[in-house]
């Protein structure tokens, strides 16, 4: 396992129910960038104290494929916080969902005490959209935002399409960019539906996102393809690169193309993820 705190590439980011020890295992052997435990959602109300005790055996005895693991705890939950941060192996970070203020940052972190525990923050309700700065700021210890889509369409209403969400998805990158952490987007719900989950992926990868979560091991295959960049992206950017380093001026027509400092930043931007996935 990667060790707590250090950075890591979040292409594909599997979620694995924490109270069921098959399931864990076979996570385990996944090739994946990173694993999520689930303590919440995935996990019946009665059954949550035994899935933290399985996800902390879990970090410490199975041989992970993934370079990164996290947990996502319950929400106000000292007891999944303290537990984690007291473990033998514990996680990279843990996913704090519901979060909606510089507070709730605060306070998971007192919980972490003295480690090098990250947290990736859920932002799954209308107040966490609209304080997303505040959140994405709020702590050393923040290094992603996470779209949560099922709970904001619960508190929202209606019936939204994937690209009826270009508010909440701007709002949120916006956030972590200004931060200078990773933008996540959230789970495409429908397991059987291949094409809309490229479609899906393919679309957040192209607003910005630096990945997105897998609820299925048959997913990942179709996001990490949509959040690597092909050949063609990688030869382009370094031709960029090159270009402008070659030129004294601060601006180059190359291909029809006029390139300056903003496209080289692009440009450095996308080999970084390049090589960071190789």
């Amino acid at each position: 396992m990667q060790p707590s705190g250090t950075p890591t590439v979040r292409r594909a980011c599997l979620s694995v129910p924490g109270d069921s020890e098959r399931m864990l295992a076979k996570a385990a052997g996944i090739g994946v960038d990173e694993v999520v435990i689930d303590l919440e959602d995935a996990v019946r109300p009665e059954r949550r104290s035994i899935a933290r005790e399985l996800a902390i055996r879990a970090l410490g005895e199975l041989e992970w494929r993934a370079p990164s693991l996290s947990v996502r705890v319950n929400a106000h939950c000292e007891e999944d916080v303290t537990a984690l941060a007291g473990a033998s192996r514990p996680p990279s970070t843990i996913v704090l969902p519901k979060v909606e203020s510089h507070d709730d940052v605060a306070s998971a972190g007192r919980l972490l005490a003295g480690g090098t525990i990250g947290i990736q923050a859920l932002i799954e309700t209308p107040v966490g959209v609209l304080r997303a700065l505040e959140i994405a700021a709020a702590s050393d210890r923040v290094v992603a935002l996470i779209v949560g889509y099922a709970d904001l369409a619960a508190v929202i209403g209606g019936r939204r399409t994937p690209d009826q969400w270009r508010t909440v998805q701007d709002t949120v990158l916006l956030a972590a960019r200004a931060a200078g952490i990773d933008a996540i987007d959230g789970p495409f719900l429908s397991i059987r539906d291949a094409d809309g989950l490229r479609a899906a992926a393919t679309t957040a990868a192209q607003l910005g996102f630096d990945g997105k979560w897998a609820i299925h091991p048959d997913q990942v295959p179709l996001i990490v393809e949509a959040f690597t960049p092909s050949e063609g992206e990688v030869a382009r950017a370094r031709e960029v690169v090159s270009a402008l380093e070659r030129s004294d001026r601060g601006a180059v027509a190359a291909d029809g193309e006029m390139l300056d400092e903003a496209v080289r930043v692009a440009a450095k931007r996308l080999l970084a993820r390049a090589e960071a996935a190789s």
